[in-house]
């Protein structure tokens, strides 16, 4: 088996679902530090952003590590809510509904970016390439009763 292949096994277990929500963050803000922006742990699996959003209630600017996938023909990313398979939406999805503009660092270089959910024949596209990026998001999807809430994020001028 090919280490990409038992990476993704492995991300598909609910034993991962319970764990790495507490690690790989963490791990991941603290690499994105020292490193300047560069590079993440998670990113030996998946390519990845920090995204900067206010938070919905609080209206606080939150930083969360997430995986993403980038769109290179349109210049834009796109953002799975998954929650490792968990219940309950990510808290960054609910932000982003609230509000859609956005900041994210990639390879160290900060983006203002607009988030949309995607919806309908859009958010079908999108899903289809996305399980095609990472097989493990159907895993995510079959295991809980919510629809995965998907965003794309595109360029936008700074504020």
């Amino acid at each position: 088996m090919d280490r990409m292949k038992a990476i993704q096994k492995v991300s598909s277990t609910r034993t991962f679902a319970r764990v790495a929500p507490h690690v790989i963050p963490v791990l991941d803000r603290a690499v994105h530090r020292a490193t300047r922006g560069r590079t993440m742990i998670s990113t030996q699996m998946l390519p990845g952003v920090v995204l900067t959003s206010t938070g919905a209630k609080s209206g606080q600017p939150r930083r969360t590590p997430l995986a993403c996938m980038p769109e290179k023909e349109r210049g834009s990313w796109l953002l799975v809510g998954s929650n490792f398979g968990r219940q309950g939406h990510p808290n960054w999805t609910a932000n982003l509904r609230r509000h859609p503009d956005a900041e994210i660092s990639w390879h160290g270089t900060d983006i203002a970016v607009r988030a949309r959910q995607l919806e309908g024949a859009e958010r079908e596209e999108a899903w289809a390439e996305l399980l095609r990026f990472w097989p493990p998001y159907a895993v995510y999807q079959k295991r809980i009763e919510r629809r995965i809430r998907i965003f794309r994020l595109e360029r936008r001028a700074p504020l």
